[in-house]
């Protein structure tokens, strides 16, 4: 089965994301437990790939986070 593909943008309501922030597939409603692959952008911005194991279906999503200062 051919996987589509859809971004979409999300905003993290915590700066970094918990097992209740991870996503579910729109198209059949399946629990997503992890992205299929992470990219570094830039400036602090991290692009996730997720791919339902049930249908198929993909979408992208990008989430900001803030940078680690170290005194």
């Amino acid at each position: 089965m051919p996987a589509l593909a859809e971004f979409r943008s999300t905003v993290a309501s915590r700066p970094d994301p918990r097992g209740c922030d991870l996503p579910t597939c729109p198209v059949c409603a399946d629990s997503m437990v992890a992205a299929e692959a992470s990219a570094y952008l830039h400036d602090n911005l991290i692009s996730y790939l997720w791919t339902c194991d049930t249908c198929g279906y993909g979408f992208v999503t990008k989430h900001s986070v803030k940078p680690i200062v170290c005194n």
